[in-house]
């Protein structure tokens, strides 16, 4: 079973986080949706306090697909809304085209890079940043207590790093360097996103302007490939948004998932 959190009431809002973070990523924005939506938070298989994820020789895509359909089955998840930043909004572009969610909503998410050497720029940048992380172990806590410690720390996934609680900032260092396992299995697993998804499900597609991760110009590939989504620039934010903007990406969260679920049954056929 995933760590999950559930806050709030409403229509179903499930919170997918990227790659090496946890469900904390989402704590900058959850008050704010819980307002007018039960939101769910969840640890993604080998982050934050969920079990491992254990390869076993099917694809990536395909495990946590099943993952996610056994979560939403366990808690009675009837065609949530999802929405998930990076890896969190590729596995919601999944859901959305495996048809088990009634919209989805992503920040940044991952799958449209041009050719290898720009994944190979990806893999880097989290080969980099695991590196650090493992690296500044010792002398984290000092360097996050201050916010121009903060916003060096953090400052490829985000503009506004210093924002960042304390404790919040070690325990995002701490996760990072914990998910390492899984992120580097991911990874190896990655391919474009290129499966269509049905015209009655709405999709959302936001990207930071500053983005140092997946560059901005995959957002003119997002276009191309879901020319049905709705298509958002978020103004000086970077990979990860929620605390660089909190405002406009719970805007954009809601707005997002503001369509009626479906009734429809969902069908679990890969393309």
């Amino acid at each position: 079973m995933l760590a999950y959190e559930r806050i709030g009431s409403g229509e179903p809002l499930v919170l997918v986080h990227g790659i090496g973070h946890r469900r904390q990523a989402w704590y900058p924005v959850v008050d704010r949706l819980a307002e007018d939506r039960e939101v769910i938070l969840l640890d993604l298989p080998g982050h934050g306090e969920s079990p491992a994820l254990v390869p076993d020789g099917r694809p990536v895509r395909d495990i946590l697909r099943d993952i996610l359909e056994d979560f939403f089955l366990d808690l009675g998840l009837d065609r949530p809304h999802i929405a998930g930043n990076s890896l969190g909004g590729r596995i919601a572009l999944e859901a959305a085209a495996d048809d088990l969610v009634s919209s989805a909503t992503t920040l940044a998410p991952a799958g449209f890079w041009r050719n290898q050497l720009d994944f190979a720029y990806i893999r880097a940048v989290f080969t980099l940043l695991t590196g650090a992380a493992t690296i500044a172990q010792p002398v984290a806590p000092a360097i996050l207590k201050t916010g121009p410690g903060r916003a060096a720390a953090f400052g490829l996934l985000m503009t506004k790093g210093n924002r960042l609680d304390p404790e919040a900032a070690l325990g995002d260092l701490r996760g990072l360097v914990h998910a390492r396992p899984a992120l580097e299995t991911i990874i190896d697993g990655g391919f474009p996103f290129d499966r269509p998804i049905a015209a009655d499900i709405p999709v959302t597609v936001a990207w930071g302007t500053r983005d140092l991760v997946l560059l901005p110009y995959q957002a003119k590939r997002a276009r191309r490939a879901l020319p049905n989504a709705e298509h958002i620039t978020l103004p000086g934010c970077g990979h990860v948004p929620m605390i660089d903007d909190v405002e406009r990406v719970c805007e954009v969260l809601l707005q997002g998932s503001a369509h009626p679920r479906l009734g429809r049954t969902p069908s679990y056929d890969v393309a």
